[in-house]
């Protein structure tokens, strides 16, 4: 009877700690436009049309961006290792809606917080015609040149 109980009481425990594990979000986490801070120059993030919030998937912890140039110098300015991996969304430049900045349509002649220059659309149909239409690897690499 015992041999049970002392069964019954590991397994309870040990489904109890493993219940409690904490989940990472990896989701967009809850924006304070005006208040929240650029994680690299600390300007408040202000444009809905512009900015940008990185989560790192380790720990799920977020860094609001008021540019997506700036989110790009800070990894490199700050080594960050999960860089590849970081869960990066941006607000489309015509509706503000929250996007995947990686699958991300980009124009390149914009005035934005931090004059990188660089807009995001949901869709490529969304960029005027005749407009440059670049992939976030590219504005990326546009970005890092620009920051040297």
């Amino acid at each position: 009877m015992m041999n049970k109980f002392s069964l019954f009481l590991v397994l309870f425990l040990t489904f109890a700690f493993f219940g409690c594990e904490k989940k990472i979000v990896t989701d967009l986490h809850e924006v304070h436009w005006d208040r929240d801070m650029c994680a690299r120059c600390v300007m408040v993030v202000s444009d809905r049309k512009h900015a940008a919030q990185v989560i790192n998937p380790a720990d799920g912890r977020s860094y609001m961006f008021d540019d997506i140039g700036c989110w790009v110098l800070w990894a490199q300015e700050e080594k960050i290792k999960w860089e590849d991996r970081a869960v990066i969304w941006i607000t489309d430049g015509n509706s503000g809606e929250w996007i995947d900045a990686r699958t991300a349509f980009y124009d390149t002649q914009n005035i934005t917080p931090m004059a990188y220059g660089f807009k995001a659309h949901k869709n490529k149909e969304d960029i005027k015609d005749g407009e440059e239409i670049i992939a976030y690897g590219e504005a990326r690499r546009r970005i890092l040149k620009i920051g040297k």
